[in-house]
């Protein structure tokens, strides 16, 4: 039996096979055993009636009659001569089936002559056949009882072994203050895997633990330099004498600044696992966002040659998180910029959500799963990427409810799509 099948369904398997070996051992056993007494047995009866009817037959010079099942046959004297059915046979005891008729046969020689005795057992041929059919039925009965009670104890031996399964897929049980498995469970081999569970869920509540916490006071202490750098940029902005190559650098390091500081909410908030209050948070509508993002990203299409272009086509007005939204945006245009050569790039908003469309070098169906991975980049990677871009997209998309779809062919683009399902 493969090794993937259910530890329920083996110990099943196990019952019957074990009830299939042994049950027919013993089955094969009784049927052998019953034939070789009714060799035995027979053969040494018929022989004492065969010595019996020779004796008979020389004193009266008569066939002898033993009983009505019982006919003798001697070739010595002549009288009855031996059916064809019985000739040819060896000597001592023999079995003839003959139809529906039965016969013992037992044969001597006494040089020149022979002498049989033939006896009519068709009545215990039936019951031996119904013995052998009540040994069948058994064996079979047996087979069904030990399928059911290997269903029986198989369910109460992985009772508590489900129980352990489901306790360990709940959510809850990763939580600092969730009570530990293995006091639930008697000192047995479950209780000792409940306590390998424990000590395994213990050390990965341990390391979340341990990213929350640096993710979040990370996250919190880039804050104050972040505001620093925005307000010197503001200032930097409204001062006189800058030229206007200047004044494009610093509005150059106002964006950055702000994408960061959009990234810093969004990790705090995937770190805080949706617990920071959500009504302190910047709320817009798909539309301008999209055309703040189209803003940002147009030059660095046109310096590599790439028509961008911004296709509303029915957005809603519903209002999203601006941090978590606009990082999801700018991320999907980030690698459509990456990995298009040649062509143009296309965001379309919808009622649902938007899209990114780009004429590229495309992704591969094998590769459309992995590329949401943490550290994963397509075969033809751009870029000084990590490969973190569209595995924090997935991780916000999850975090917010939301979904997010490739559709791709080599050779000819990308397309992926975000649906944002309701405002939260």
């Amino acid at each position: 039996m493969g090794g993937k099948q259910p530890l329920e369904r083996r110990i099943i398997f196990a019952f019957v096979l074990m009830t299939l070996i042994v049950g027919g051992t013993f089955s094969l056993g009784i049927v052998a055993i019953v034939h070789f007494i009714e060799e035995l047995l027979v053969s040494e009866e018929m022989g004492r009636e065969l010595d019996y009817a020779i004796d008979e037959e020389l004193k009266l010079d008569t066939v002898a009659r033993i009983d009505a099942n019982t006919r003798f046959f001697s070739s010595h004297s002549g009288r009855d001569a031996l059916p064809p059915r019985f000739t040819g046979l060896p000597e001592g005891f023999s079995e003839v089936l003959d139809g529906d008729a039965a016969y013992y046969v037992f044969k001597r020689s006494h040089g020149s002559h022979e002498d049989v005795l033939v006896e009519e057992q068709h009545e215990f041929e039936a019951r031996e056949q119904v013995l052998f059919d009540v040994v069948l039925a058994g064996f079979l009965l047996s087979v069904f009882g030990a399928w059911g009670l290997g269903r029986l104890l198989a369910r109460r031996v992985m009772a508590p072994v489900r129980r352990l399964a489901q306790q360990v897929r709940h959510r809850d049980q990763l939580l600092p203050m969730a009570p530990r498995l293995s006091p639930d469970y008697p000192d047995d081999e479950v209780g000792r895997l409940a306590a390998a569970f424990d000590e395994t869920l213990g050390q990965l509540q341990h390391s979340l633990e341990r990213e929350r916490l640096f993710t979040s006071d990370v996250s919190h202490e880039l804050r104050t330099p972040l505001m620093v750098i925005a307000t010197s940029c503001e200032l930097l902005l409204d001062a006189a004498g800058l030229t206007a190559s200047e004044r494009a650098q610093v509005a150059r390091i106002a964006r950055a600044s702000a994408d960061m500081h959009d990234l810093v909410q969004t990790f705090l908030r995937l770190a805080r696992a949706g617990q920071e209050e959500s009504g302190i948070a910047e709320k817009v509508a798909l539309s301008g966002l999209a055309a703040e993002q189209y803003r940002q990203w147009m030059p660095q299409f046109q310096a590599k040659g790439l028509a961008f272009a911004l296709i509303d086509e029915g957005s809603s007005a519903d209002r999203y998180e601006a941090p978590q939204l606009r990082t999801v945006m700018s991320n999907l245009l980030r690698n459509a910029f990456h990995y298009t050569e040649q062509g143009a790039v296309r965001l379309i908003l919808a009622a649902d959500g938007f899209r990114v469309e780009d004429s590229g070098q495309g992704i591969p169906e094998e590769e459309q799963e992995r590329i949401f991975q943490s550290f994963v980049r397509g075969q033809q990677a751009r870029g000084e990427g990590l490969g973190l871009g569209l595995s924090l997209v997935r991780r916000i998309c999850q975090q917010q409810g939301w979904e997010v779809r490739v559709e791709s062919r080599p050779d000819s683009g990308s397309c992926f799509s975000v649906h944002l399902g309701c405002s939260r």
